[in-house]
């Protein structure tokens, strides 16, 4: 007699073959494992109903959904913030980053998941976090001027530059149908993380924020730390996983890619360079499906469950 057709099927109910469920898993945390480590735990599941701060509807549970457009948006941002001096001067002097790249990276995506798809409490629990590590984060920069965290515009290009980032790599790799109105809400929608956190004149439009950050330009350099967190995000694939070697560096010229053509150029990335990286292009686009269907169970799938206020078993 032949097995029931459902002793292998997922939570989806979708009936796999079990090496292919194997697989399915082995994907997963390999993928997962960029990212993985200690740090704050949340449950994605409960309470039932609750729908966080924006709910399903969102254009932003849209847009952080996929794994692989946010890591190539997460790596394209961190070279993109790392132009502005005092902020690279604040994640230099009180960031184990250097030493520790997937921290950087794991508590960037613990927070955006976090905020988007945890929730009410558990959302703003973190953004209450971070406003207590941001006020211990001052000092002064090599050029001589004081920085803290907590200082507004710096909060507000940190934001814009995450953000902007995240949009473009959605609209690359994922949907780039998604309307002007509907980018235009993601923007409007995240702006209020960014509020919360202490950013003021924050851009809640593609207008605004492209005119933002055509105004930051004469503020950006791109001088020999900027050059060292590049550098390190070459190193980012997990030690104990060469296999994602391959993958991690397949992210990080897709992240090259993404930059604006100007920070491309103040980064130092010749035109051979700028060509490699738009060949990630078409290995992203193999590589983003795979990934996509071995997230069986993401973050953004357990919390649409929470807010039906289904069981998540």
């Amino acid at each position: 007699m032949s097995e029931p057709a459902d002793r292998h099927a997922n939570k989806d109910g979708d009936a796999h073959p079990e090496f292919v469920m194997r697989l399915r898993e082995r994907i997963s945390q390999s993928v997962l494992s960029i990212t993985s480590g200690s740090g704050p735990t949340l449950d994605y599941a409960h309470p039932p109903g609750d729908p966080g701060l924006f709910g399903p509807d969102a254009v932003c549970w849209k847009v952080h959904a996929d794994f692989t457009s946010m890591m190539i948006g997460g790596i394209s941002a961190l070279m993109l913030q790392a132009l502005h001096p005092l902020a690279l001067a604040g994640v230099w002097d009180h960031s184990t980053f250097r030493t520790d790249m997937r921290g950087r990276l794991r508590r960037t995506a613990t927070f955006i998941a976090g905020t988007t798809y945890g929730s009410r409490a558990d959302a703003l629990a973190l953004v209450e976090r971070v406003k207590r590590i941001h006020l211990s984060v001052t000092g002064i920069a090599p050029d001589g001027r004081p920085y803290r965290a907590s200082d507004p515009a710096l909060l507000t290009w940190v934001h814009v530059a995450e953000v902007s980032s995240f949009l473009a790599a959605h609209l690359r790799y994922v949907n780039p149908s998604l309307s002007l109105a509907q980018q235009d809400r993601y923007y409007a929608e995240v702006a209020m993380i960014a509020r919360l956190l202490g950013a003021i004149d924050v851009p809640t439009t593609r207008a605004q924020v492209a005119e933002y950050l055509s105004s930051m330009r004469p503020e950006l350099e791109a001088g020999a730390r900027t050059h060292e967190v590049v550098r390190l995000l070459r190193h980012a694939a997990p030690p104990d996983r060469p296999l994602m070697k391959p993958a991690v560096g397949l992210m990080l010229n897709a992240g090259v890619d993404l930059l604006p053509p100007w920070a491309q150029h103040m980064l130092g990335f010749t035109p051979l360079a700028r060509v490699r990286a738009a060949l990630a292009r078409p290995g992203v686009r193999i590589v983003g499906p795979v990934i996509r269907w071995a997230h069986v169970n993401a973050v953004s799938k357990r919390a649409k469950r929470r807010v039906a206020g289904k069981d998540d078993v």
